[in-house]
């Protein structure tokens, strides 16, 4: 009965994410903030959940075979959940079919049933037809995508890409050096893993005690190219242009030693409410919050009165396509068209923000998308529009390569004559 509540937890969860195109990490929120399940269900029911949406192209090829014509959306649910649990968790087949077919209606019952044991009947069939089947079907990626990877990075690379989009991500954390030292730290959560070539990260395999006490914050290590490229000194000004949630001003507040001051600034309200809830959880004094949207309207006074800043980072918003592995259902969400959209506000944002840095003042630009229009291509075309801006450094990561979420950043100097 525990499993199944799980399992009907994962069946609401993909229903309203298919009808409500809400965000997967929100509706899990949402659904198990009720506390109605044992720890072990809930992680059995968000693994239904990631999972099926993760192979989502996949379980409807398997689907596809196995039940020739229409299959209407609300059936089409229940089978993937049916067939994710036989093909990929490996549940054994009586528990998969018996506690699925009793998610359904009566009046589909008996279909759930039949396509569900014809497909274990048929698993090894099914499975080696698959194995033959192209790329895009076989990870469950939008094949748009898949042709643009393999423009980029080659055809093994690419394969290499969506294998790392559908491993379940670790939980890595930056250990918060304005709270705690390295060694304090791996001694007071002693099944911390250390990382190797970044001493301030850790990998965890609970992350709640920690992260309450403000101990650390849970971000991947490819988020620090952006903060190490700003370079902050203590004592300096430093805008942070899209700071929500927070855990980039923080490591930045940490690397001036909470000397300074810090305006860290994002559009929406409920978002800088949770970028005000982390500063203080993480303990920086040095930061101001500012509402603000770069594309909209005038700067506020509070922005402007700060300026000019020392240095500014301009964390764009952008397609996050390299962060799949963590936002597995952005990959859903992406149109061919978004990246060429997403460049204009780039750079939409980093002109409007432009003018508030001094003379002879960093300006780093980052974004957690492998695109090329939304790295390289912004760069240039600021260099292009910007004369007064010298490129310094440029840093990625690449996640078949570095086994670290996708990163961009760039450092600029304003010149100063």
């Amino acid at each position: 009965m525990a499993q199944n509540s799980a399992r009907r937890v994962a069946l609401v969860a993909l229903r309203i994410w298919r009808r409500n195109k809400e965000f997967a990490d929100a509706i899990t929120s949402s659904l198990l903030s009720e506390g109605s399940l044992q720890s072990s269900d809930r992680a059995f029911a968000l693994e239904l959940f990631y999972g099926v949406l993760r192979n989502l192209t996949l379980l409807d090829f398997w689907i596809g075979e196995v039940r020739r014509g229409h299959v209407d959306v609300d059936l089409c649910d229940l089978l993937r959940l049916g067939i994710y649990q036989i093909f990929i968790t490996n549940t054994p087949e009586y528990a998969a079919v018996y506690e699925t077919v009793e998610l359904a209606p009566k009046s589909q019952r008996a279909i759930v049933n039949a396509v569900l044991r014809s497909a274990a009947r048929d698993r090894q069939e099914l499975q080696e037809k698959a194995n033959s089947q192209p790329l895009h079907v076989r990870a469950s990626h939008p094949k748009f995508l898949i042709e643009r990877w393999e423009k980029q990075f080659r055809t093994d690379a690419t394969e290499a890409l969506c294998a790392w989009n559908n491993l379940p991500p670790p939980i890595y954390a930056r250990i918060n050096r304005l709270k705690i030292d390295r060694q304090t730290f791996l001694e007071r959560y002693p099944k911390a893993r250390t990382l190797p070539n970044v001493s301030n990260f850790v990998e965890l395999s609970s992350s709640a005690d920690a992260l309450e006490q403000g101990d650390c914050y849970v971000q991947d290590p490819s988020t620090s190219i952006a903060c190490e490229l700003v370079q902050p000194q203590s004592d300096e000004k430093i805008l942070d242009a899209c700071a929500a949630p927070g855990g980039k001003t923080a490591y930045i507040a940490e690397l001036m030693a909470n000397q300074g001051l810090i305006v860290g600034c994002d559009r929406e309200p409920t978002r800088l409410n949770l970028l005000d809830q982390n500063l203080t959880r993480l303990g920086v004094r040095i930061a101001k919050i500012a509402c603000h949207d770069w594309t909209k309207s005038v700067v506020p006074p509070e922005i402007v009165l700060a300026a000019p800043f020392d240095r500014i980072l301009i964390d764009a918003p952008c397609s996050n396509t390299g962060v799949i592995r963590r936002r597995l259902d952005v990959r859903w969400r992406l149109k061919p068209a978004d990246f060429n959209r997403m460049q204009t506000r780039q750079v939409q944002i980093v002109l409007a923000v432009f003018p508030l840095l001094k003379a002879g003042g960093i300006l780093v630009y980052s974004t957690c998308s492998l695109e090329r229009e939304e790295n390289e291509d912004v760069v240039q075309q600021l260099l292009g529009e910007l004369s007064a801006l010298q490129l310094e450094e440029e840093r990625r990561s690449i996640p078949f390569q570095h086994n670290l979420d996708g990163a961009f950043a760039a450092r600029f100097r304003r010149r100063t004559n």
